[in-house]
Parts: structure tokens; C-alpha cells; sequence
């Protein structure tokens, strides 16, 4: 089973766990420890790649593009978990961020990197920022992207940090991610990071012809669907059901 952001892939143990103990003891060593991240996220990125062949029936690919596993091994994942976390930062699997939530685990964000199809210069709605690594991945693909997160000091935090770390590709908003952005549609993809119990309709209706959403649609007390959704026409849409995911509840006035 795959599981993201409360849960993470099944298959074997995870790794790393020895390479990612020691960069804590490197902070005062910065090229140093800049070596054993970047060391640290190619051997993460080479366990997305075995994790993608495993799950290849279900995503319909065999491998991810070269450039979301550039982006993987480029986007400094230590810098967006807490400080207690740093010395997981590069494990294959979600790491709390306070207030009850998560960053996702490396190997779904990349799958639904992936899965979105969208080139350079185009536009992402993002629904659940979280600590801000998802749209950081999106933006070192040359992506615009607006993020929507309805816990006001994450919202707050990522924005900071992303605006630090040079992201400036994305725009945060604190609000609720179900009614999506409405002034900034229409999206070339929307990806979003929280179990709905339906697909909502004003997201839907923000897609681009031929855009694509991710999302986990299902109870937050059972395993949820990954779906694909992709509209076709003004009109019409359709969904392909990819992988058993968990994660943590959309929430919301809705």
C-alpha cells in the first residue's frame, strides 16, 4: 500500500536513516553538510525511481520524467521540516510540521509532479500548502504556481520560507482551497494535498481544456483513492482511479 502526508510506501524498510542521523552533527560544517543533503537526495531520488517501477501497472509509466527528479534532487527538503526533523528530512516517507499536518512523502509528491503533465511556464493551483515543499517542487520546474492553505501560521510560515529560499514563482494565500482561486483560472493543473470526500466542482471548473487535476478523494477514517482527473472539453471530464493513498482531511466550510 502507498500512503502520503499519514503514511508512506509499504514494500521495505526505509533507508537513509543512517545518512540523515548525521547531518544534524554537520550544522557547523556548512559545505560539509551541504554535500550530505545533496548526497542525501540522490539516494532518495534512486528509491522514488525503485518505488515508481513497483507501482508502473498502476501509474501507467515506468519512470518519471528527468526533469521532476531533477527537481527532487534539487529542492532542499531539510528546509522545509522543523528543526527536530532535519535528520529525517531525506527518508522516503511524510514528517510532521506542527498543527496536526505533514509534508508529503518525497515519492508522492513526485508522482503527482509527474502525473499534472505541466511544462514550463505553466500555471498550477495548488490546494494544501502545507510547509511549502510541494510548490517549491512545481516552481524548480519553471511552473507558476498559487497555493491555498486554510491553517493561517503555515500559510504564514510557508510564505516566508518559500520567499527566502528564491521561490519566487509562488504566490501563498490563506484561505479555504475548496473554492479554489478563482481569479487566477484557468489552470494548466491543480494538485491537491488533502483527502475530499468528492471531486469539488469549482476546482473542476477552473481546469484548462486538457488540464489535469490530482487528488485524493475518500473517507478520512479508510484508504482513499488517488484520481486522476482530466478535462476534455468545456463539458466534460474524465477520471482514472491510480493508487490507495492516505491522507489527512480536506477541511473547511464546505
Amino acid at each position: 500500500m502507498i500512503s502520503s502526508r499519514n503514511g508512506q510506501v509499504k514494500w521495505r524498510p526505509l533507508g537513509l536513516a543512517v545518512a540523515c542521523g548525521a547531518l544534524l552533527c554537520l550544522a557547523a560544517a556548512p559545505a560539509a553538510a551541504q554535500d550530505a543533503f545533496a548526497a542525501a537526495r540522490a539516494q532518495l531520488v534512486g528509491e522514488i525511481e525503485d518505488d515508481v517501477r513497483r507501482t508502473a501497472e498502476l501509474l501507467k509509466r515506468a519512470a518519471l520524467r528527468d526533469e521532476v527528479l531533477g527537481a527532487m534532487r534539487t529542492v532542499p527538503r531539510h528546509r522545509f521540516v522543523p528543526p527536530a526533523e532535519v535528520d529525517r528530512a531525506y527518508l522516503n516517507r511524510p514528517l510532521p510540521i506542527g498543527h496536526g499536518q505533514t509534508i508529503s512523502q518525497p515519492y508522492i509528491v513526485a508522482i503527482m509532479t509527474d502525473l499534472l503533465d505541466v511544462d514550463a511556464g505553466g500555471r498550477v493551483l495548488e490546494i494544501g500548502t502545507g510547509s511549502g515543499y510541494q510548490a517549491a517542487v512545481l516552481a524548480a520546474l519553471d511552473i507558476d504556481v498559487w497555493t491555498i492553505e486554510i491553517i493561517e501560521p503555515l500559510a504564514h510560515e510557508a510564505s516566508q520560507r518559500l520567499d527566502t529560499l528564491g521561490y519566487d514563482r509562488v504566490v501563498v494565500r490563506h484561505g479555504d482551497g475548496y473554492y479554489g482561486w478563482p481569479e487566477q483560472a484557468p489552470f494548466d493543473g491543480i494538485v491537491v494535498t488533502a483527502a475530499a470526500s468528492h471531486i469539488p466542482p469549482p476546482l473542476v471548473r477552473q481546469l484548462k481544456v486538457g488540464g489535469r487535476m490530482i487528488i485524493p478523494v475518500g473517507s478520512r477514517f479508510a484508504v482513499q483513492e488517488l484520481i486522476l482527473v482530466t478535462r476534455d472539453g468545456d463539458d466534460s471530464f474524465s477520471t482514472r482511479q491510480l493508487l490507495p493513498v492516505r491522507f489527512v482531511p480536506l477541511t473547511g466550510g464546505h
